[in-house]
């Protein structure tokens, strides 16, 4: 395992607000993963922050397209700096959230670099864009679009270089039978395991195989989005949008270490948990053990040590 560093990129720039005069709690995520020790759980070094803009919508209407567009590509570029520079340095960056918005900046910082490949645990496919829907305007509900080249251009070809993602190089995990998005990401070959398919043919099963066909010569290795919902709410209430049917901790523990564990896999970012919507800690409590123990090693007496320790 490359050394790892954890970096926090606290963007709310991607969500609506959840009521009237308020802003997406999700950019607190970082610092109550940290409260948890994460840094010295995981043996890794201090990436600092990246700082994100103020969220603003203006006058922003229905119809005028992506929300925040303008501080999301700034902040895209300024994130995709930083994780671009750990790559190269040969480090394994974990990226604290925020929303989903800040996977731009991991796929762009890979795009800079080669070809790469994403798996993405999730709970929707985050695939809205103009050609399957009429509500465009939060990123962190599209990033998946943005990066396959599908939106506007003052975001999906950033320096020039969309889209940052192939269709062919994206897996898909944890979305619900009844996505109305699998229909068409089945017709562009986008692959995607459903709640239902990982729990019938185990995890470990169709997260292997999943790292076997993305671990090919045709690609300088892949990246990790993991966002929060692909959990059930009744283990993780602390999402924007909660749906049912989502993987408990048992099932979501052995998918996300066989992926992290791959040679080829190049960083992990982590959104959507929102601090504000779990007053006692317990979904922070839980999403922290279950990162921390994708990178443990276990020690010959069955124990586990972190990753970089």
């Amino acid at each position: 395992m490359r050394p790892l560093v954890v970096l926090d990129a606290p963007s709310n720039l991607g969500l609506r607000p959840p009521a009237p005069g308020t802003v997406p709690g999700c950019y607190k995520l970082a610092g109550a993963l940290r409260e948890q020790h994460i840094v010295r759980r995981l043996g890794a070094s201090e990436g600092g922050v990246v700082v994100p803009p103020r969220y603003d919508r203006g006058d922003w209407r229905e119809g005028d397209g992506v929300f925040n567009a303008a501080a999301l590509a700034g902040y895209t570029r300024t994130l995709a700096d930083r994780i671009e520079r750990h790559v190269r340095a040969g480090e394994f960056p974990v990226v604290l959230g925020g929303d989903c918005s800040i996977q731009l900046g991991a796929t762009l910082a890979l795009r800079r670099i080669g070809r790469y490949g994403l798996a993405a645990v999730d709970g929707s496919a985050d695939f809205r864009h103009t050609g399957n829907s009429t509500a465009i305007g939060a990123a962190g509900g599209e990033e998946l679009a943005l990066s396959t080249g599908r939106g506007q251009a003052d975001l999906t070809d950033l320096e020039g270089l969309g889209p940052y993602l192939r269709d062919e190089d994206v897996r898909l995990f944890g979305m619900r039978e009844y996505d109305e998005d699998r229909a068409e990401l089945a017709a562009l070959g986008i692959s995607n395991a459903t709640v239902g398919e990982i729990r019938e043919r185990g995890p470990a099963r169709v997260a292997a195989e999943a790292v076997r066909s993305l671990e090919i010569p045709a690609l300088d290795g892949f990246w990790v989005h993991l966002d929060a919902d692909v959990l059930d709410p009744s283990v993780m209430p602390a999402v924007d949008s909660p749906d049912d049917g989502g993987l408990f901790p048992g099932e979501l523990a052995p998918l996300l270490r066989t992926l992290v564990g791959s040679p080829r896999c190049v960083g992990l970012n982590v959104t959507i948990y929102d601090p504000d919507l779990d007053p006692d800690g317990t979904a922070g409590a839980l999403l922290t053990d279950l990162v921390v123990g994708a990178f443990a090693e276990a020690d010959p007496d069955g124990r586990e040590r972190p990753a970089g320790g």
